[in-house]
């Protein structure tokens, strides 16, 4: 199959990267594999849909991360057209463009349903990812997967609901991801939470959430594939996120390390709970991010940690996941426009 993976900026990806390992898998199988950045689609006046995009070497055995992305890198750019690919992923994380390019992820997800309209398998499904680009979209999950959680500007309210909790939250901004702008308020931070709620409120909205006591040891990143939570002989993708030092924040981005972890059966239910939400809306690879019984975030964009997950199990996942997408690309052949991008991406 012909499958693009969609980047923020082909330049700016990294070996360690989980998209990276996704591409170069892929590549190994034999497929073409192509990297596609938010910057480079195009609409022409006949309706066709193209990319300029970088090109893998088909069926090269690659043993390295760093040189497979080298020569990606290097790699002559050539405008693609869209229909030409079997799959697109995108792998785009809106936090990285959310302050000097916050258009760009909107036209990644626009450029991804014109795709998908015109018999691209696309996934994520980029109509759901459109929802999810506000943590808002974490309130349609179960309320008993959650923590308690309050959206709003009002300073007071965010005091009120703080002294709810016994005077201890989490407080975030509605838009971004990868730890930024995180803070834990205590009752000995209380004469700051102006200045927090000020400063997060600047770019929209403040999320208070309750804070969840076991989050001092981390939090769990479970991977989970149509549903399920994704293993390869018996193993789960899933590692515990310990946070740095006092930082509260356990993203790998933040500064965590990556631990073993046995997947409880608590675990396994906070799935159950969610898999519902997840089929709906054609969400392919998700990343769930456990603390204690409750989820702490649904990462439906770029999930990252299957580099951490092999080097603590020694199983490589990524196999599984680009063997899937070929299934739904065999399932694509024989139903064709009669199954929806939607229904398609967890099937």
């Amino acid at each position: 199959m012909k499958i693009g993976f969609v980047v923020n900026d082909i330049a700016t990806e990294k070996p360690v990267y989980t998209t990276t390992r996704l591409a170069m898998t892929a590549t190994r199988l034999g497929h073409e594999v192509a990297l596609l950045g938010l910057r480079d689609f195009g609409y022409e006046p006949d309706e066709s849909l193209s990319a300029i995009a970088a090109s893998a070497s088909t069926g090269k055995a690659y043993r390295s991360h760093e040189r497979y992305l080298e020569d990606l890198q290097a790699a002559a750019r050539e405008r693609m057209g869209l229909s030409d690919f079997d799959v697109l992923m995108l792998r785009a994380d809106p936090a990285v463009d959310a302050a000097d390019s916050p258009w760009a992820n909107t036209a990644g997800i626009a450029f991804g349903q014109l795709a998908a309209a015109s018999g691209v398998l696309v996934v994520n499904d980029p109509g759901s990812l459109a929802n999810a680009l506000s943590k808002a979209y974490f309130q349609h999950f179960p309320e008993v997967a959650r923590p308690r959680t309050l959206i709003s500007r009002d300073e007071e309210r965010v005091r009120q609901f703080i002294d709810e909790m016994g005077g201890r939250a989490v407080l975030k901004p509605l838009q971004g991801s990868g730890g930024s702008g995180v803070f834990l308020v205590t009752e000995k931070e209380a004469p700051n939470i102006s200045q927090i709620v000020e400063a997060i409120a600047r770019d929209g909205y403040v999320v208070a959430q309750e804070y969840l006591p076991a989050a001092k040891d981390g939090d769990v990143r479970m991977f989970v594939m149509n549903g399920h939570p994704l293993q390869v002989d018996g193993t789960y993708a899933a590692f515990r996120r310990r946070p740095g030092g006092d930082d509260i924040r356990s993203n790998m981005s933040a500064g965590g390390s990556a631990e073993a972890v046995a997947v409880t059966d608590q675990m396994l239910q906070l799935v159950d709970a969610v898999r519902p939400k997840l089929l709906e809306d054609g969400l392919h690879l998700v990343g769930l991010d456990i603390v204690g019984d409750k989820l702490m975030e649904v990462n439906v964009f770029s999930p990252g940690g299957l580099g951490s997950s092999e080097a603590l199990y020694g199983v490589d996942f990524t196999h599984a996941i680009i063997e899937d997408l070929e299934r739904k690309v065999r399932i694509r052949q024989h139903y064709g426009p009669e199954l929806s991008n939607i229904k398609l991406a967890t099937l």
